[in-house]
């Protein structure tokens, strides 16, 4: 199962990047039944939960730094999770990493590295003011 993670790139400050996850593998072809994290990781810092969906895609989580600017989101297919990420600052720099896991609840969202099975290699976004 691969994870592939893509999107980012140079922005301004208040400028808007589009991140995509998408998946592959013999019997991961979609993220149905799937949760499904975006994570970061800043210079010299840990990687830190950004946003998450359940896998009945009906529960949804921010970290409190991007609540009200970015979006989880997933297509009718389920073959796609997009991070919209809006009003974006040089803080929001860092490499962002979709992950995957089959377990948790069903209704819940995971917001811990631990809890995910599959990791994509990362995109760097870089915000600069």
């Amino acid at each position: 199962v691969q994870l592939q993670a893509s999107g980012g790139g140079l922005v301004q400050a208040g400028g808007s990047l589009r991140l995509s996850c998408e998946a592959s593998g013999l019997t991961f072809r979609t993220f149905s039944d799937y949760a499904v994290g975006w994570f970061r990781q800043a210079p010299g810092k840990e990687r830190e939960f950004v946003a998450g969906m359940s896998r009945s895609t009906r529960a949804y989580a921010y970290a409190d730094s991007v609540k009200g600017r970015f979006t989880i989101s997933t297509d009718a297919s389920k073959i796609t999770v997009t991070l919209q990420m809006n009003r974006l600052n040089p803080e929001d720099t860092a490499v962002y990493y979709c992950a995957a896991t089959a377990r948790g609840p069903y209704n819940g969202v995971n917001k811990r590295i631990l809890d995910y099975q599959y990791w994509g290699q990362g995109t760097l976004v870089t915000v600069s003011s």
